[in-house]
């Protein structure tokens, strides 16, 4: 059986591990709010409706994809198509290509900038893989004008960034949203994590600042690892109803 991901690639680690998809996550949903096609995720009414189950549906998503066969992943990336062409079907409209491009854009830079943040820096080749297995995502989707290359798609996603981002009335509703959801206290904790994940335009769009608290916590929490009390940490940082979908995040890493 042919795996969509090798089964010693640095996808699978990345992907393996709550922590670092939880800021994958809190990245996206930063930089998400800031899409000029938000709407269309406004139109089917999930997104304002829970718009953490609606993000978190996303990553278990590119989760699925990451672990699965080659058979498996392109049915379920064809399914995914399939469902957002209902939602142009009942909108009367498309979707523009450069709006699938950024969410997968997203999944590229967050997957790396997270992963170095917990764990340690990526070596080009392990870059290159990482944008790979995306790249096999986009294509089977269809979409058109992907870089062939992780040094070609550099500069293509700083162009997205400015082109595709803009601070609108759907960014201050969806941030609402999420401090709804979570609670003031988690929410300041997104907010921080968000800082240390998003590229320096987002950023600036957030109105966030280039210190987070959360810099000093990292290491404790990598501490908190090696003496098994993460558990401890996730527990009082993630509300109830989530935390079966975190524990469920957790799959056996690749061996060093």
């Amino acid at each position: 059986m042919e795996l969509f991901a090798k089964k010693d690639s640095i996808v699978r680690e990345i992907w393996g591990k709550s922590d670092t998809v939880l800021f994958i996550f809190a990245g996206a949903s930063g930089e998400f709010a800031l899409n000029k096609a938000v709407d269309w995720l406004y139109f089917t009414g999930k997104l304002p409706s829970d718009p953490l189950d609606r993000l978190f549906s996303t990553v278990q998503y590119a989760k699925f994809i990451v672990f699965s066969s080659v058979d498996a992943a392109n049915a379920s990336i064809d399914s995914l198509r399939n469902i957002h062409g209902a939602v142009e079907q009942n909108r009367g409209a498309s979707i523009p290509d450069w709006a699938y491009r950024d969410v997968l854009f997203m999944l590229i830079h967050y997957s790396i900038a997270s992963y170095e943040l917990l764990e340690r820096k990526l070596s080009e080749a392990e870059k290159e893989e990482v944008y790979n297995v995306f790249y096999r995502v986009g294509d089977r989707m269809g979409l058109k004008e992907l870089p062939l290359n992780y040094a070609e798609w550099l500069p293509v996603r700083e162009r997205h960034m400015f082109q595709d981002l803009q601070e609108s009335h759907y960014t201050f509703d969806l941030f609402k949203q999420y401090k709804k959801h979570l609670g003031t206290f988690r929410y300041k904790i997104l907010i921080e994590a968000q800082k240390l994940v998003v590229p320096d335009y987002v950023r600036k769009l957030l109105h966030l600042s280039g210190f987070s608290i959360l810099s000093i916590a990292v290491p404790l929490y990598r501490f908190s690892r090696k003496i098994n009390m993460d558990c401890l940490f996730r527990s009082i940082l993630l509300p109830s109803q989530y935390k079966k979908q975190i524990n469920e995040l957790d799959v056996h890493p690749r061996k060093k």
